[in-house]
């Protein structure tokens, strides 16, 4: 069954209600900070699984709205990067691709020796690797058929749909309790406020000036989000299948980045900041429930046991590189907190995922600026690209393991 660009709309807001309700009423998913889009979607997919089972009926939602949605969300994310912010993040960010790129490392060996250990083709390792946990769903299903070219695995491209969307699932169940386990060990060593905090708290925590949303200001927002849209897609369409072949929600964020910074630094415009954050907030969540909703959660109950079980294997390593790499390293402040419930949600299943967890976060314990601009911008700009660099080099081994 099809349903159109107003049917999948309305069912995305409702599941979306859901999720409002049902994190409102039952005390742990507020607890562990789920976001709401995750608890909504994933209850959908569960009904609808059920469905499949029983009465043989599936659904298509509309993924042109999906898309659409995911782009505003990333241009939205470009417009709100302020160029005087990003240079003072400069250091952490740096650090945290430090780090981001050892996980991938790690979730490569772990998924290499897990198909060894259960006797399965390496190969398949890295499909339940960061081919898709890191990845997503575009990278798997653009490695799943490099692999199976090279090496003539079986199932490859339904493996690498149900890989990541156990990736995505398991991203935004475990970016809250991670969190707040983290909030207790902070609020137990009872650090003083002024330690461990660099000098980005000023600029990411202190805006010095703040617009209120209006008419006018939804209306400017909106065009300028239009605009990066616009250009996005063109730029996607005159670079592919070229050495620049990117994203189309990179080159969109790019451009909102331009667009910002040119607007602000050169034209001394004050760019509405609270709108872009409501109006990028209502897309992230829509396109997180009609992603989660649109999971077919059966294709994931036919996994063969040993990649379930390296699956979770993989869901254990990142909560505890979470919280023994990514929080020490990035400081044991809060900042530190929020920037490790965002890797899980990266680390495992997609950056909008990874700021859903973090505004899950920040919506009950206070803003982190500082992760919100780092985690996107890694996301976005540097962990695809790092993540298939990796990849190239683990591909010689599985080859060599052949």
């Amino acid at each position: 069954m099809i349903l159109d660009t107003y049917e999948t709309l309305a069912l995305a807001c409702l599941v979306l209600l859901l999720g409002y309700f049902l994190v409102k009423r039952i005390k742990i998913f507020s607890d562990f900070n789920i976001p709401e889009p995750v608890i909504g979607g994933f209850i959908v997919a569960i009904v609808l699984m059920l469905v499949h089972r029983f009465w043989q009926l599936s659904f298509t939602f509309d993924r042109d709205l999906q898309t659409t949605m995911m782009l505003v969300f990333f241009t939205s994310i470009g417009l709100s990067a302020n160029f005087l912010r990003l240079v003072k993040g400069g250091k952490p960010l740096v650090i945290f691709l430090f780090v981001a790129a050892c996980f991938i490392a790690l979730q490569n060996i772990v998924g290499i020796l897990g198909t060894m250990l259960f006797g399965l083709d390496p190969a398949y390792g890295l499909l339940a690797g960061s081919v898709t946990l890191t990845g997503g769903h575009g990278t798997g299903a653009a490695w799943a058929n490099d692999l199976t070219k090279q090496f003539g695995i079986q199932g490859a491209t339904e493996l690498a749909m149900a890989c990541a969307t156990f990736g995505l699932v398991f991203g935004g169940i475990i970016g809250g309790p991670v969190a707040r386990f983290l909030l207790n060990r902070l609020h137990k060593t009872e650090t003083p406020e002024d330690e461990n905090v660099d000098d980005m708290e000023e600029a990411f925590e202190k805006p010095a000036y703040r617009r209120k949303i209006n008419a006018r200001s939804v209306i400017e927002t909106i065009t300028m989000i239009s605009i990066c849209l616009f250009v996005g897609q063109a730029l996607d369409g005159w670079t592919k299948n070229t050495a620049l072949q990117l994203p189309t929600f990179v080159w969109c964020l790019f451009t909102g980045v331009l667009i910002r910074n040119t607007l602000a630094h050169v034209f001394k415009f004050k760019v509405a900041d609270e709108a872009i954050d409501v109006l990028g907030t209502v897309c992230l969540s829509i396109f997180l429930a009609i992603a989660l909703m649109s999971l077919k959660l059966w294709e994931l109950a036919e996994l063969a046991l040993p990649i379930f079980a390296i699956l979770l294997l993989q869901v254990a390593l990142m909560a505890v590189f979470a919280i023994c790499v990514t929080y020490p390293v990035m400081g044991k402040d809060y900042d530190a907190v929020v920037l490790s419930a965002g890797h899980c949600g990266f680390g495992l299943g997609a950056t909008p995922t990874a700021v859903a967890n973090m505004q899950a976060v920040t919506s009950h314990f206070g803003t982190s600026h500082k992760a919100f601009l780092i985690v996107p911008m890694i996301g976005a700009f540097f962990i695809d690209l790092l993540n298939n660099l990796l990849l190239k080099g683990f591909l010689f081994i599985v080859a060599s393991l052949h």
